[in-house]
Formats: C-alpha cells, structure tokens, sequence
C-alpha cells in the first residue's frame, strides 16, 4: 500500500472479494456466476474487481453499458462477458470485435446489430432478454414471437448465435412476493419457446444477488450476482452479510483536517442546522457530497472517530463535515471511518444506507473519483479468461496486510 499522505481514501480488500465470489459459488454449485462490475465495479474499481473475481472462479463479467464493457477488453479481459444497456447507435461493431455478448430486448436493436455483423464480417453472440414483469428493459411477452422469430432468422443466415435467455427479479429481495413466482413463469414459458423454434441457448438466467442466495430454483444455468460480491447483503431484512458468508469489500476512511474547541451557542455548517450545546471539540472530516457524502446525510451520519461512534454535526458541504466530539479529544491527521465491514466497531455501509433513507447499493456506488482507491490483498496485475489459482479456500486470503487495512 502506498505510504502518501491521503486526504480520504476507499480500501478495497480484493482477497474479501474473493471469498465473496467462492461464498457466492457454493451457493449455486450447478451454474456459473456472473460477476456484474458495471459502475466501475459499484465503486469499488471494475478493473481490479474483475480480474479478483476471474480468480475466484467467475466463469462471467457484467456490465450495464458497452463503454464499460469495452474498457475491460481493452485492460486484458478475455473471458466471456455480457453487456446488457443498448441505445440506438451502439457501439455494435466494436462490441462484435471485442466478442461480448450483447443483450437485445427488441426488434430495433436486433436489426442495428445485424447491420453491424454485416460490416464487421464475424457473427454477433445475442442475449435474448424478456420482461417477465420488472418493467424495465425486455422484450414485452406480447413481442416475444416477433423477436424470436427475428433472431432464428438472423441465427439461420449466420448472422448471430444466440447464446442466452434471461431475465430480471423484481422483488427477489423480498422473500414471498408473489410477483417471484409469477415473473419464474412467464421466464420458463419463454425459455421453453425459445427452444421450440430451433435455438439452443448455452444459459439461461434470471437469478440476482437476492435469488442466488435465498431462491435456489432460480439458478438455471447462470446467476449474476453484483451487489454481493462487494459484501453487502442485497436484502438486509432477511441477513447481513456474515449469515450469507459475506464480508464488505470497502473501507472508506479520512484525515481529520481541524480539531478545535469552540463554545456553547456555535453554530456548526451551513445554516447552522445544528448548535453546539456547551463548550466543546469539533472535528473537520474533509469529505463531502463532491466525494459521494450524502447532504442527506446532515445530522444522521454515522462516523467512528476516537473509538467512538458519532453523528455528523450540521450540514454536510461539498468537501467536507463536522463532528461534534464532546468532550473528547483528538488530533489533525486522526482518523475518521466513515464505513468499513464492522470489525473495528465502524458503521457499516448498510449503516449509512439506513441514516439516509436509501440503500447501501447506493452507498459505495456514489463514492467519487477524488476519494483513491488503495487495493490490498492483490494476487497480480494480469487480466485473464477464468483464472482458478483461487477456486477453494486460499491462504492468501487470510492474510492481513502488514499496514492494518484489510
């Protein structure tokens, strides 16, 4: 780990992740996993994440856009690898050079793709996605013969292979919703007609996080799990992290800036949301909304400084918040945990998800580029197509880095 002083920064245990991707594994043992790093890796780094995830076993990378896709193939990545959020434009040809699958959810984007098969000279590998009820993206159960029809057809002139169905959950998040069960049907109804007009899909999958570690009749042949390969528990009603065998992957923590004693009657931040009620000491954490510090985190925030939990004081601003220490002290150049795995007493992301009335999805994916990211627990710097020095328990992956980090 680099010893330059940092204002703030996200450590990023990629051996954590690891043991994630192995947890997640034995939990579907029949299919492959998807290892979804769209978002840079929900923030975490999607380079890095990948190639820790490809040594863990993970047979599939994930992206939402092909500009995330296309980066992974330019840092290395080989193995196989899906890009699901398609608008009119593309980029279809370099997706079809770069070999990535490509998720299509209607006729238009079936006939752009086609037309780029065309120019580049080399066959495309299509996705089929259906909506089976999320609303979102995928083909309408209405359209679903028309499209089908469209790829047999573009499948029989050479022009694509279709190598998967899939789908999205709603609310597999919530054990019981009976949207579950009815979304699993419209799926295999789909999948079963997919077949019976000739294709012969590799995988078929609808499983997220959420099913692949509570509905094992949604595994199919592949689960694409993104969320809780960081560590964080898609369904906090249900488990934390550590009853799924999972252990948050980011630590994010910074320098205190001020340490200062003021009087009673002080006002702290913009608006001076909150008055210090006797003589006491303030500390400044220089991060803010510009680093992915939720403003709404004003008042609620939880933050570890000194041993002790506290409460961000006032208004949280661009780059930075206050702490109101009571009658503790501290210095310039302590350290201020934001969230972390829990381990050291620190909150947890799922902490700040709850503080903020959100989710802890959102939590790491919105801390920005300004914060560095430092890894630990790296294997090495080469991307590869599905690397298995990692596939069962690994000694490397309970080492502690020597700097107190991981």
């Amino acid at each position: 780990m680099s010893e330059t002083p940092m204002r703030a920064r996200a450590v990023v245990d990629l051996a954590a992740l690891r043991a994630n991707v192995r947890a997640l594994r034995a939990r579907a043992p029949r299919a492959q996993l998807m290892a979804v790093v769209k978002a840079d890796a929900y923030g975490h780094g999607a380079v890095p994440c990948a190639r820790a995830a490809r040594q863990a076993g993970a047979q599939w990378l994930g992206t939402a856009t092909p500009q995330e896709a296309l980066a992974l193939r330019a840092a290395g990545d080989r193995g196989r690898l899906m890009c699901w959020l398609w608008t009119p434009g593309g980029p279809w040809r370099e997706a079809v050079e770069a070999d990535i699958d490509i998720s299509v959810s209607g006729l238009w984007a079936l006939q752009e793709l086609t037309g780029a098969v065309r120019a580049a000279g080399r066959p495309a590998r299509v996705q089929l996605k259906i909506d089976t009820g999320l609303g979102r993206n995928g083909c309408q159960p209405a359209d679903w013969e028309k499209l089908v029809a469209g790829a047999v057809d573009a499948e029989r002139e050479g022009l694509i292979r279709v190598t998967g169905i899939w789908s999205h959950f709603a609310c597999a998040d919530e054990p019981g919703h009976p949207s579950i069960q009815a979304q699993l049907a419209v799926f295999k109804d789909a999948v079963a007609y997919v077949e019976a007009q000739g294709l012969t899909p590799e995988v078929r999958h609808i499983a997220n996080s959420p099913a692949t570690l509570t509905l094992p009749e949604t595994h199919f042949d592949l689960v694409r799990t993104g969320v809780a390969i960081y560590g964080i528990s898609p369904s906090p009603e249900v488990g934390a992290p550590d009853d799924f065998g999972l252990r948050p992957v980011m630590t994010l923590s910074a320098s205190l800036a001020s340490v200062k004693r003021v009087p009673g009657g002080h006002g702290v931040s913009y608006g001076h949301l909150y008055t210090t009620p006797g003589e006491t000491t303030l500390a400044l954490v220089p991060v803010g909304y510009a680093d992915g510090i939720p403003r709404a985190a004003s008042g609620t925030g939880p933050v570890l400084v000194g041993g002790k939990w506290r409460t961000v004081a006032g208004r949280v601003a661009m780059d930075q918040f206050v702490v109101d220490l009571g009658g503790d002290s501290a210095h310039v150049g302590d350290e201020a945990v934001l969230f972390g795995p829990g381990d050291r007493g620190e909150p947890t992301a799922e902490d700040w998800a709850r503080a903020t009335g959100t989710i802890a999805y959102e939590v790491v994916t919105r801390i920005s580029a300004r914060v560095p990211r430092v890894y630990v627990g790296e294997y090495d710097n080469d991307m590869c197509d599905n690397d298995t020095r990692d596939q069962g328990n690994s000694e490397h992956d309970s080492e502690v880095d020597d700097t107190g980090d991981a």
